[in-house]
C-alpha cells in the first residue's frame, strides 16, 4: 500500500507540475476522487486496527500491573512492537490523503 500511494501521489504531482495544455483535467479529477475514496477507506481501516491495538496494549499494561502478572508484560511488549508499524503506516496514509486533498484543489482549479 505504501508504494501504491506514493507512486500515485508522485504521478499526480508530475501532472500538476507539467501543466500540459492537452491534459484532460476532468478525467484526472474523476480518477483522483476515486483514488482518494480508496485511500480514505484504507485509512479508516488502519485507524480502527491501530486504536484496537492501542486499547489492547493499555489493557494488558493495566492487567499486568493490577494483577501482578509478570508474563503479561511479554504480551504487552509484543503488542507495542506491533503497534509501532501500525502507527507509522497510519501516519503515512493520513499525510498522503491530506496531500491528495491539496492536489484535488489544484486539479479542480485547472479543470475550470
Amino acid at each position: 500500500m505504501k508504494k501504491r500511494i506514493l507512486d500515485y501521489r508522485n504521478k499526480i504531482d508530475t501532472l500538476i507540475q507539467e501543466n500540459s495544455p492537452d491534459t484532460n483535467w476532468e478525467n484526472i479529477l474523476n480518477e483522483h476522487l476515486t483514488q482518494i475514496s480508496f485511500f480514505q477507506h484504507e485509512r479508516l481501516v488502519h485507524l480502527i486496527v491501530m486504536v484496537l491495538f492501542a486499547l489492547m496494549t493499555f489493557m494488558s499494561i493495566g492487567i499486568a500491573i493490577i494483577a501482578n502478572y509478570s508474563y503479561m508484560f511479554l504480551g504487552t511488549l509484543a503488542l507495542l512492537i506491533l503497534l509501532v508499524p501500525y502507527i507509522t503506516h497510519y501516519y503515512l496514509l493520513e499525510n498522503e490523503v491530506q496531500h491528495m486533498y491539496e492536489q484535488y484543489d489544484i486539479i479542480n482549479e485547472r479543470r475550470q
